[in-house]
């Protein structure tokens, strides 16, 4: 995904001269193309992500559209007043790429963890939301956040997460994407854990005969309310998949959209890390195991759930 940020916003710098991109010292091999081209829309910020965040508001107030990139949880939990006030609450275009979201530094401990940063940011008034699943959704949710008036938090994994899409897919902000048409059960996946959606639906229609519905909830605020509603009132279960806490981030999203309505037909399970830190480091694929975020234990509870 971080390869697919880096041509992508190569691309876009070369359409619009706006394009700045600031940047938390890494990544230094990954934008050489784009710095050698754009010397002087590239500033590698050093370590000091909230300054980086308040340079980018500083030039998204002139007109310029700055993107800052750096790993999640420096990026967001660092920087949080800067995000807030700086960019929100001025509601200038800034654009913040986070990358090795969620548990994808499992191997450097809870401290390069991000499992709270989707509830954070989207509780920030203006903020917009977004969880690629794939390569090609990371580069048409960055060319979306370029065309959005206001601030847009993009979230990505690391590298080597499979591919969803064939092709490029067209990302509307606050659309969600059917991937899988199916039955009685809908899973929502957003972000990195959208394969991981697909895998246990295939799991699910093995075992109870029937084939799921599966979606990708690129968009996490603003929420598509209007698939929501469809999708409470056609399927029997709601299952939503995240790497990311159990509070705040999609789930909580949806349990909050779900309180405001009256006879929803279909109920809602949260799918997510939870409520704790993981206090040892790991592959990526243990810590999913440790949370419960594999297809095989996705896939047994929503059969103890369903049945």
């Amino acid at each position: 995904m971080r390869n697919a940020f880096a041509q992508e916003i190569f691309d876009l710098a070369a359409s619009d001269e706006r394009v700045v991109l600031l940047m938390g010292d890494i990544g230094n091999r990954l934008f050489d193309k784009y710095r050698a081209q754009f010397p002087d829309r590239f500033f590698n910020c050093g370590v000091a992500e909230a300054n980086m965040v308040s340079v980018a508001a500083g030039l998204a107030s002139e007109g310029m559209r700055p993107v800052c990139y750096t790993i999640t949880p420096f990026l967001t939990y660092r920087s949080l007043e800067q995000i807030r006030v700086d960019v929100c609450y001025h509601q200038v275009p800034v654009i913040l790429v986070g990358t090795g979201s969620g548990l994808s530094y499992a191997s450097l401990g809870a401290t390069h963890h991000s499992c709270e940063d989707i509830g954070m940011l989207r509780l920030l008034p203006g903020m917009t939301v977004l969880c690629p699943a794939d390569a090609l959704e990371t580069k048409s949710c960055l060319a979306a956040a370029l065309g959005h008036p206001g601030p847009v938090y993009i979230r990505i994994g690391k590298k080597g997460e499979p591919a969803i899409h064939s092709e490029r897919p067209l990302v509307q902000i606050g659309h969600a994407f059917p991937l899988r048409s199916g039955e009685k059960i809908c899973l929502l996946g957003t972000g990195v854990m959208t394969h991981v959606a697909l895998a246990a639906a295939d799991l699910v229609s093995v075992r109870e005969g029937f084939s799921p519905s599966v979606v990708s909830f690129h968009t996490v605020k603003p929420l598509d309310e209007d698939f929501l509603a469809q999708t409470f009132a056609t399927f029997d279960l709601v299952v939503t998949i995240e790497e990311h806490s159990i509070l705040g981030g999609l789930g909580g999203s949806v349990a909050e959209w779900a309180a405001r309505q009256q006879g929803l037909r279909a109920r809602l399970m949260a799918l997510g890390t939870a409520d704790e830190f993981l206090h040892e480091t790991s592959t990526l694929k243990s810590a999913r195991r440790h949370f419960g975020l594999t297809p095989e234990r996705i896939a047994d509870r929503i059969d103890d759930s369903f049945h």
